[in-house]
């Protein structure tokens, strides 16, 4: 193996070229070898942003070049377990971001693979590495509000899905394109797995694509118990329009943590016209910049040391497993109790 990891990113879009970028410039002891993707303008734009040379238009050529020693996963989830396990057994080292998997059956064949052919699977729950998260599961562990009696968590973002995301059978919806970062926040926050969900949706700011999709929803509340007789709250959105916004609220027996605020800059203007006003955050490539990079650098760093990711499959499977029990509630209109 070169002294340096070589790294394929597969996925051109937002959240590809985040992570590519990383590789390229700011990752200790990794190397941008190539990006995947099937559209050929994507994939020359994103070499050329990249400043690389190598493309290509299907992953399975990836897979067989002898530079890339990892994969990162970035493309729609159905597509994520194919290419999980093909990277597998091709030896690849694998980053899969959220959601892992449309099932957890799924998520089971890439455990599986990953532990048969000895290479890392790591999921991309950015939260876990940062700062501020940190400090409040400190916070936690330190006893400074007391035993935790209730996690609530948030996602909403501006963006309109891309079409691929209005067909709940093929993405799974917001609970798991948005809110699987809030499902893992709370799995970790509390110590504890999901005993029981609720939840209830609707669609509001999407109505134009109602009849296409019907099942499709841009607003979700989910209400959780956990085996350790915590308690959860998940409220996600999209197409908000207002900005970009993800908070935490952890209420203990002592005390309460807050964690995340919906402004971008740490400046107010005022003036008689307008009054007092903020810039709010817009995108969560600016509010989580330094958490994608904390968690690209420690993928490397697990490859490096042979160590086990942070972030492994156990918990991308039980992601999925909460997303699958929420869309079945607000299919049934039912609790749902988790094995």
């Amino acid at each position: 193996m070169d002294s340096k990891i070589g790294v394929c990113v597969i996925g051109a879009g937002r959240a590809g070229l985040l992570h590519a970028n990383n590789y390229r410039r700011n990752v200790p002891n990794a190397k941008l070898v190539a990006v995947v993707d099937p559209n050929e303008e994507n994939a020359k734009h994103a070499v050329k942003e990249l400043e690389i040379d190598k493309y290509y238009l299907n992953y399975q050529d990836a897979l067989h070049d002898d530079e890339i020693d990892a994969v990162v996963i970035v493309t729609p989830t159905n597509y994520h377990k194919e290419i999980a396990v093909a990277a597998a057994n091709a030896g690849k080292h694998i980053f899969c971001e959220k959601p892992m998997a449309i099932n957890e059956d799924e998520c089971d064949y890439m455990i599986e693979a990953a532990q048969k052919n000895n290479v890392k699977l790591q999921i991309g729950f950015m939260r876990r590495f940062d700062q501020s998260f940190n400090l409040a599961k400190e916070a936690i562990e330190n006893g400074e509000i007391g035993d935790i009696v209730l996690v609530k968590s948030l996602t909403r973002g501006p963006s309109v899905p891309q079409e691929w995301m209005y067909d709940v059978e093929r993405s799974n919806g917001p609970l798991a394109e948005v809110n699987s970062h809030d499902i893992d926040t709370l799995r970790w926050l509390t110590g504890g797995e999901f005993k029981s969900v609720y939840a209830i949706a609707n669609n509001y700011r999407c109505q134009d694509i109602s009849e296409k999709y019907p099942d499709f929803y841009d607003n979700v509340v989910l209400v959780s118990e956990f085996d350790n007789g915590k308690q959860g709250v998940i409220d996600g959105s999209v197409s908000v329009k207002y900005g970009y916004d993800a908070r935490v609220e952890i209420l203990g027996t002592e005390g309460v943590i807050f964690v995340g605020e919906t402004y971008d800059k740490q400046i107010s203007v005022c003036n008689v016209e307008t009054g007092s006003k903020r810039p709010l955050t817009k995108t969560w490539r600016s509010l989580f910049k330094e958490a994608y990079l904390e968690e690209d650098i420690d993928f490397v760093n697990c490859i490096i040391e042979d160590s086990e990711p942070s972030v492994n499959g156990h918990d991308g499977k039980m992601a999925v497993k909460v997303v699958n029990a929420g869309n079945k509630s607000i299919k049934t209109g039912d609790k749902v109790i988790l094995d």
